[in-house]
Order: structure tokens, then sequence, then C-alpha cells
């Protein structure tokens, strides 16, 4: 149990780093299609990106902390 709980921090981790370092890497397949013409993410869209990987970055500490504890207890 308490791997499986490390694994899934390291993915909550690793979608948080790619989210504040790229906020716009998933943005043409999931918002690209339902805008006319070219165009790029906006601001807000950039923030909420960032904002959500934070809370990831949050989840995988909270998983890690977890998965640690009921590893050593």
């Amino acid at each position: 149990m308490g791997i499986m709980l490390i694994l899934i921090a390291i993915i909550f981790f690793s979608l948080g780093i790619l989210s504040k370092r790229n906020p716009t890497w998933g943005w043409r397949a999931n918002e690209a299609w339902k805008i006319k013409g070219d165009s790029e993410p906006s601001d807000a869209y950039i923030d909420d990106m960032k904002f959500r990987g934070s809370v990831s970055i949050l989840f995988g500490f909270f998983f890690l902390a977890c998965g640690l504890l009921v590893i050593l207890l």
C-alpha cells in the first residue's frame, strides 16, 4: 500500500511540475479545437494551470507523506 501511495505521489509531482513549468502543454489538445483560427491561451488559462500545478504538487507531498508513514509504521 505504501509503495502505491509513493507512485501516486510521483505522478502528482510530475504533472504538477509540468503544469508549473509549461502551463500551455495541453492547451492545443484540450482547448484549441474550440477556437476558430490560430490563437494562444489566455493569461487567465495560464495562471489557472500554474495554480493547478501547485495544487498537484501539494497532493504529491500529501501522498508521499502518507506512503512513507505506511511503510515506516
